[in-house]
């Protein structure tokens, strides 16, 4: 692989690595399907040629391997007798986790991982090996017809595999030592020698700033995938310390990297690395942060004994009632003792950061670690970060233009990791720096320096960091005139993330142009793109880069409103028919719509807002909505702007409602299924609406319509 093609290698295997889902052979598999998979299993096993350590464990597994594959090759399965289908069988499955194991040390991203886990690999091959040995004594090789030579060969195979000692390789031993030093230096607070780990680089073949991307993008997707079992505190202060190992090297030793081959890199890894966001009015945390009991958010997630997690204070109270049983399997749980699952807690944590969700903090544990160590995964991980910070700050106020571009980029991938990440950054003084870049002329230091901002925006310190920093302006003319669109929507993004603040979000609304550069990103329409590399790709990137900044835009607006004096400039900047009109054209986009819903509900509660929605004719679209979104929060929004029309549009507007025979069964679903605040509102609406037509039966309501006329012919 060459640097400038990230392209080349197969796409990540989902498996946790050191993990073997080895299925047995039903005992019901014929003799003949057996064998067939058993030369194919085989033959994938010698495929795997390529191998970053226990390169001599692996040569001696794989040997072993090719002279049983000339055995299998000798059978014939009409010949097979049926007692030796049983010992092919578990052959076939040592096969699977041996092939498994040698992936594993082929891994592409996973070297630097496996070079720590060596000692734990030559064990389970020495384990396999052994399984394998007393699987050829169960063979019954006087039943099986094969010529002699094979018969011998087998026999030397059997011999070999019982006294093969597959012993850790020296080599990896001593650049396991090497890593482990310098996580025990970063630890101590002292900064390495970079010649010690360029060492360990070029022993694994880590060559590239793409290659060592390729190793931290692994390991934090290690951590993610551990979220939702028990979390052991060593394997997470090694993943932690390892990440922040290459992430040092990343930004220090790769840093002269091939600019253009780096942001192909980041167009490749899309979304995940880029700026590009999915923000939403609604703050709503995944399923899997919520507890099984009580369905709240968990402030301290603990696994019981049939793996299932849990908040500590509500499993608690489960077992303190005398129940043995799992909540949620039914399963009897073999003891009750709870294992804090500290992964899926740090991910929690820093959803509520994202999201500025205010958790209450769980009484400390005794034997938690404390303070910044917890945060970053270990003190080593801890230190590396703090010592890369200084790094890239220094390069951004004092480096070459190129310099602060490369920097820029760390700073923008790094941020994205953890809040620990972000406070560092911040601290250091990363966020001055990157607020001048915005003025460049060049297209990709400002996408990467506002991308950076972006995500520092995310924590309390960086919002004030960029206030206090007057990098308000600066961030409002990227999104009026950025050089890109993705530049743009990523201010739009940092507007959202600094409108948290409630004394900011008048600030940003007294600006001339916030609130009008917002609504003018909500009405972008595509552009025909003139560029040699305007192909379908390049043109389908930009429509991502419309939507993704219209919905920006639109969560932007929606902080802004929280401060009631901004809704006369909202609505002002004509904010009311841009949003209809997104709306309208994106209802297959149900985040979107949502969010465009929950604005205009948001609009709908004063009496200007309500004449600006009745007058973009939305009533007929909120109402198409709410008989077909099957979303409850949106139905939420539009019963609430339903409600708040009829309190501010007058008589005319309740009459529609009640001449529409499906809006009340629709409200009493609402009531029954709906969420309690949406179900208040559904009662409140057809209070109204019931009202009314008691009123207009007994002659007190005349018939005459506050509605303008388009509503009426709105299709």
């Amino acid at each position: 692989m060459t640097p400038n093609n990230p392209h080349s290698h197969p796409p990540p295997d989902p498996r946790r690595p050191l993990s073997f889902p080895a299925v047995h052979p039903s005992d019901t598999i014929s003799p003949a399907t057996l064998l067939s998979s058993l030369l194919t299993l085989s033959q994938s096993i010698l495929n795997t040629t390529t191998f970053f350590t226990q390169r001599r464990n692996a040569r001696e597994a794989t040997r072993q391997v090719s002279l049983l594959l000339i055995f299998l090759q000798d059978l014939h399965a009409s010949l097979l007798p049926n007692d030796a289908v049983p010992s092919l069988s578990d052959l076939h499955f040592s096969f699977q986790n041996l092939h498994f194991l040698l992936q594993d040390c082929s891994r592409e991203g996973a070297r630097l991982f496996m070079l720590l886990k060596s000692r734990h690999v030559a064990s389970q091959l020495r384990s396999l090996f052994r399984t394998i040995a007393a699987t050829l004594d169960a063979l019954p090789l006087h039943v099986i017809k094969v010529c002699w030579e094979v018969r011998e060969l087998v026999e030397l195979v059997r011999k070999q595999a019982r006294k093969v000692t597959f012993e850790l390789d020296p080599e990896d031993q001593t650049e396991a030592q090497r890593v482990n030093s310098v996580l025990q230096q970063f630890e101590r607070g002292i900064e390495p020698d970079l010649n010690a780990m360029k060492r360990t680089l070029t022993y694994l073949e880590i060559k590239t700033w793409i290659d060592c991307n390729r190793e931290v993008k692994f390991l934090e997707d290690v951590m993610l995938s551990s979220a939702s079992s028990v979390s052991d505190e060593e394997e997470v202060s090694l993943l932690s310390g390892l990440i922040s190992f290459l992430c040092y090297c990343r930004g220090v030793i790769f840093e002269d990297v091939d600019f253009p081959s780096l942001h192909e890199n980041s167009q490749s890894e899309g979304r995940s690395s880029g700026g590009s966001e999915e923000l939403s009015c609604e703050k709503r945390p995944p399923e899997d942060f919520r507890c099984p009991i009580s369905l709240e958010l968990m402030i301290d997630p603990v696994t019981t004994s049939t793996g299932q997690t849990y908040d500590r204070i509500s499993i608690q109270k489960w077992l303190k009632a005398g129940n043995r049983v799992c909540p949620k399997t039914g399963e009897r749980l073999t003891n009750t003792e709870l294992v804090p699952n500290t992964t899926l807690k740090r991910l929690i944590q820093q959803f509520c950061v994202d999201n500025g969700i205010s958790v209450a903090k769980p009484s400390n544990r005794s034997h938690q670690r404390s303070g910044v160590s917890a945060e970053a995964g270990s003190p080593a991980a801890a230190h590396a970060v703090q010592f890369l910070c200084w790094f890239l700050a220094r390069k951004l106020a004092f480096g070459t233009e190129e310099q602060q571009n490369k920097a820029a980029y760390e700073v923008r991938l790094l941020a994205r990791s953890n809040v620990f990440n972000r406070t560092c950054l911040v601290e250091v003084g990363t966020v001055p720096p990157l607020i001048d870049l915005l003025s460049t002329g060049d297209r990709t230091v400002q996408e990467n320096a506002i991308a950076a901002l972006l995500k520092l925006s995310k924590h309390s310190s960086g919002q004030q960091c960029i206030m206090e920093s007057r990098g308000l302006a600066p961030i409002l003319k990227v999104l009026n005139r950025g050089l890109s669109l993705e530049s743009r929507q990523m201010a739009a993004a940092t507007i959202f993330y600094l409108c948290s603040v409630k004394e900011f979000r008048k600030i940003i609304g007294d600006n001339p142009e916030g609130i009008p550069g917002l609504v003018e990103m909500i009405k972008e329409e595509r552009k025909t793109i003139h560029s040699c590399l305007a192909g379908k790709d390049r043109l389908y990137r930009s429509d991502d880069a419309i939507m993704c900044g219209k919905k920006n835009a639109v969560v932007a607006i929606f902080g802004l409103l929280l401060h009631p004096q901004n809704h006369s400039k909202v609505l002002a900047a004509g904010a009311g028919p841009a949003i209809v009109s997104v709306l309208s054209s994106s209802l297959d986009k149900a985040g979107l719509v949502t969010d465009c819903l929950a604005v205009l509900a948001a609009l709908a509660e004063t009496a200007e807002g309500a004449r600006a929605v009745l007058e973009a004719d939305a009533l007929h679209l909120i109402i198409w909505i709410l008989k077909s979104e099957t979303s409850r929060v949106a139905k939420e929004h539009c019963v609430s702007i339903l409600l708040s029309l009829c309190v501010h549009g007058g008589s005319g507007v309740v009459a529609f409602l009640v001449a529409e025979s499906s809006i009340m069964p629709l409200l009493y679903w609402i009531i029954t299924d709906g969420t309690p605040h949406a179900a208040k509102k559904a009662r409140s609406l057809i209070r109204v609406l019931q009202e009314f037509n008691e009123q207009r039966t007994s002659g007190l309501v005349g018939s005459s319509s506050v509605l303008r006329q388009p509503l009426i012919h709105m299709s």
